[in-house]
């Protein structure tokens, strides 16, 4: 649901009365992972989705019927080999959807939604599976560990509830818990469905050059939250990178060792002039960021791979270095070349192989768990 928390913000506004769709589990192959999410007004607007458009009809009017009975179900959609094409996946996975209505007076889903909106941390927690009074049960919880919302009558089970939610925001990941009715943390008779609302991953582009400019537009595309480095004032501009969060004038390595970076952070060196990447590159492969990749011809990698050697990086350190950055398309243009290192960062991100679809028996949805969002 926290995915969609922008576009539901003027709903909350607006005081309107609202059901969402949530994705709680899948499945196989599905098209959306948990946390997707589709949400209905009583005016029948929609916005989000669970699934591409395989089930949503069926989860559409659920969400309308949601809001008219006040009840919060859990529904499965999967395959039907009798007929693929009914409100089923024809991708051939399930998907676990809870439909819940979001009256004016949920104050945990509301509270979540809005510190979502803000891109302040937020771990929103709900009963996907127990009692039927407790289905549906919310809690909002900070960063900071304080909460707001109630799952049940017993205070033990919002603190323990509200700990295993801020567990999973810490480290930013959406997935279930499995706790008591009685508030006991050992596995019971309640699931909980966590989403961890952190803001957007960060991807870190070095050298205010041509190829930048689209890969900053790439970037923003895939939802980082985008910041251009140079040390040349006069090429690293606003007006030049429009769609860059931030620009910055520094010496790359000084910028990187004094900003903040997390294991979700993407890193992109396409200065490929060595007084800029080797104090770069030495700097950035000992950090626990998700990917670090630096343009240049295989040359200009293997003098900067000998001077980085020099500097005493090690084999291990060095072999996390993508370069010559991207994925072999053939890319001329500064587009096609962002679109190929784009291409990268999500194999690397999502554990794909970047090889073609057509005849492989290579699974089109990976299990490895995101680094974002």
């Amino acid at each position: 649901m926290l995915e969609i928390a922008d576009r539901l913000r003027p709903w909350l506004e607006d005081g309107r009365d609202f059901a969402v769709a949530t994705v709680v589990a899948v499945d196989g192959s599905a098209p959306r992972g948990p946390g997707a999410a589709l949400a209905v007004d009583r005016d029948g607007a929609v916005v989000g989705s669970v699934s591409g458009g395989c089930v949503e009809a069926e989860v559409y009017e659920l969400c309308a019927q949601a809001l008219l009975d006040g009840r919060t179900v859990r529904r499965r959609f999967g395959y039907s080999d009798e007929d693929a094409f009914a409100a089923g996946l024809t991708c051939g996975g399930v998907l676990d959807i809870l439909i819940a209505p979001v009256p004016p007076a949920a104050p945990a889903v509301r509270a979540a939604l809005a510190a979502a909106a803000r891109r302040e941390p937020v771990a929103l927690a709900r009963v996907v599976r127990g009692p039927e009074d407790l289905l549906g049960g919310a809690l909002a919880v900070h960063a900071d560990g304080s909460h707001e919302g109630r799952i049940g009558g017993r205070t033990e089970l919002d603190r323990a509830a509200a700990a295993h939610a801020r567990a999973l925001l810490d480290t930013g990941r959406t997935g279930t818990v499995e706790i008591s009715e009685d508030g006991s943390h050992c596995p019971g008779g309640l699931t909980l469905f966590v989403e961890a609302g952190v803001p957007p991953p960060r991807m870190i582009v070095f050298g205010a050059v041509d190829f930048a400019t689209a890969l900053v537009r790439a970037g923003a595309f895939l939802g980082y939250h985008v910041t251009v480095c140079d040390a040349r004032p006069v090429f690293t501009t606003p007006e030049r990178f429009p769609d860059a969060d931030d620009v910055v004038v520094d010496w790359p390595h000084r910028y990187l060792r004094r900003t903040t970076t997390d294991e979700r952070t993407v890193l992109c060196v396409l200065t490929h002039d060595i007084k800029f990447d080797v104090p770069l590159l030495e700097t950035a492969l000992r950090m626990p960021v998700a990917y670090i990749g630096a343009m240049g011809s295989r040359r200009t990698h293997e003098e900067r791979d000998r001077r980085l050697r020099e500097a005493g990086v090690t084999e291990d350190e060095l072999a996390r270095l993508h370069s010559p950055i991207g994925l072999d398309l053939g890319a001329r243009t500064p587009e096609e070349t962002a679109l190929s290192i784009a291409a990268e960062i999500v194999a690397v991100r999502r554990g794909g192989t970047g090889a073609p679809l057509t005849g492989s028996r290579t699974p089109i949805h990976h299990d490895t768990a995101p680094g974002n969002g």
